[in-house]
């Protein structure tokens, strides 16, 4: 009897909340229909699967709770497959990838939207505003502290008041991070 009640309050706690935060992610469709409803900016994860630095960020950044929590709260999380079949549709167009190959291994043609948003490396850090327009990609992984400075300058908008390469190194130099390294 009292192993079922320790399974019985193991299995409680466990769905309570001591469970890894996950970011929610959606289609960049889905993201851009929500903001017709409720504005806010889109993240996007742009990346490939053949990328090992994407598959880090997944494991390494997007996995730690206080990105995770961030990303859910201020943002539309999408993940896009640069080289993927999905269609999109932003601003009148539609995005699609009419070179993909089903059969290829590794590498395949780059998706329409991709080349759109001039996306030159992957994985790529993409930044909508809350129109849906594209503020612009930033490209490389990054570590949790690297990602918040990012996700809090295009948040509070000081992208805008930084115009030179100095100016994004005080910016970087001043800024104090709060999320966690790893958890």
């Amino acid at each position: 009897m009292k192993k079922i009640i320790l399974n019985i309050f193991l299995l409680v706690l466990l769905g309570t909340g001591l469970q890894a935060q996950e970011i929610k992610w959606m289609t960049m469709n889905e993201a851009l229909e929500a903001q017709e409803k409720k504005p806010k900016k889109i993240f996007m994860d742009a990346y490939t699967d053949w990328c090992g630095p994407c598959k880090m960020l997944d494991k390494n950044t997007f996995s730690n709770k206080d990105v995770a929590a961030y990303i859910n709260k201020h943002y539309y999380p999408v993940k896009f497959n640069a080289e993927g079949t999905e269609q999109i549709q932003y601003q009148d167009q539609i995005f699609s990838n009419p070179d993909y190959d089903p059969n290829r291994r590794g590498r395949n043609s780059q998706h329409e939207f991709a080349r759109a948003m001039k996306i030159s490396a992957y994985p790529s850090l993409v930044f909508f505003d809350e129109q849906g327009n594209l503020i612009g990609p930033i490209p490389g992984y990054r570590t949790p502290h690297q990602l918040e400075l990012f996700l809090k300058l295009f948040l509070k908008e000081d992208y805008k008041k930084i115009t030179t390469p100095e100016a994004f190194k005080a910016y970087s130099e001043d800024f104090e991070n709060e999320f966690k390294a790893a958890n």
